[in-house]
């Protein structure tokens, strides 16, 4: 080969090298990473929530700077409870980093009754580098956690949803600019897991929640849950008042009244219950003018609240259902990688 061929080729070696040996080197790091389980939002410090929505930004305008930020990884995602954006953002965003997932349902192998818990994560410990759980109950995802030999996230709950909780403080980042200041108004029956984290997330970033839901103990949050709140030192405020808790509100948030959980008897009662919390045009008014409305999906319109509403000019869902493909694509890099890795 003449000479220019010959130092172009020597080029291309080198660069090659300098690839193989980045990857070489990300991999060892990520063996070194400890094992960290996610039961709910908390389970992330401060810090590392801004550090996971800073990267949620970033992959969001540059996916291609991550394309094999976990390549080789595998995900099993276990599903007890039904799945539409959890499966989705999971398995899309494993695929756009260079992973794969593998989704395994209740209904294949039922874990708790023909499969003990145990059992089930010591095994899909020792095939997985990660763990995503859908479920039910928290003592799932707490016995998951404990037998567990790689890291678990909690997909969903009873008692905590933290994988919604970072889409949606990304969304709010968003069209908030940040959290310094914010008021977040919760209403419905807020004796559940969005509640829960939610206030979690307010507790923990500094921002005012009020929780606006029927004074009967079936709709109010869990009295541990308060414990828990109070000890964290944040600003939620309990009211039965739907308009007290939207008053001057810069985000209004709804969630379905018919939880998976809840009997489809109760129904007629509940609604009963809860329908002078419905968010309709006339509470968003209540709230500033530049206020959104939130709701994880699905929504059920002449529910929690009217088609107005999220179908109206105010309504940020699809931002949020988009951000969890983001979120959690972050979540994920740092739990495998470590918190000061960088692609």
């Amino acid at each position: 080969l003449e000479q220019p061929a010959l130092m172009a080729l020597a080029t291309r070696v080198v660069r090659s090298s300098i690839r193989i040996d980045r990857s070489n080197l990300i991999a060892r790091h990520m063996s070194t990473v400890p094992i960290r389980h996610i039961k709910k939002f908390t389970s992330l410090s401060e810090p590392e929530v801004h550090r996971i929505l800073d990267r949620a930004v970033d992959m969001k305008a540059n996916p291609q700077k991550y394309r094999n930020a976990v390549k080789g990884k595998v995900m099993l995602m276990y599903f007890e409870k039904p799945s539409l954006r959890t499966r989705i953002s999971f398995e899309t965003g494993m695929y756009q980093m260079g992973g794969h997932a593998i989704a395994q349902l209740n209904s294949v192998a039922p874990v708790g009754s023909e499969e003990p818990v145990d059992e089930f994560a010591k095994t899909v410990s020792s095939h997985c580098d990660i763990v995503m759980a859908r479920v039910k109950l928290r003592r799932t995802i707490n016995e998951l956690a404990q037998h567990s030999r790689v890291t678990t996230i909690n997909g969903l709950d009873d008692y905590a949803h933290p994988c919604q909780i970072l889409a949606d403080m990304q969304t709010i980042r968003e069209k908030k600019g940040g959290f310094n200041g914010l008021k977040l108004a919760f209403v419905g029956d807020c004796q559940n897991n969005m509640t829960y984290d939610l206030a979690r997330a307010a507790s923990l970033l500094g921002f005012t929640m009020y929780c606006g839901g029927p004074s009967d103990p079936e709709f109010q949050i869990d009295p541990h849950v308060r414990e828990e709140l109070a000890q964290m030192g944040g600003n939620v405020v309990i009211t039965d008042s739907a308009e007290e808790a939207v008053s001057n509100a810069d985000v209004v948030y709804a969630d379905s009244w018919m939880s998976y959980h809840v009997s489809s008897e109760l129904r007629l009662a509940r609604f009963q219950r809860l329908m002078p919390y419905q968010v309709t045009t006339k509470l968003m008014s209540a709230a500033h003018k530049d206020a959104v409305f939130m709701n994880c999906l699905p929504a059920m319109r002449g529910e929690e609240q009217t088609a107005e509403v999220v179908d109206g000019p105010q309504s940020i869902v699809f931002d949020q259902a988009e951000n969890r493909l983001h979120a959690q694509k972050a979540l994920v890099y740092h739990l495998l990688c470590g918190f000061d890795a960088e692609p």
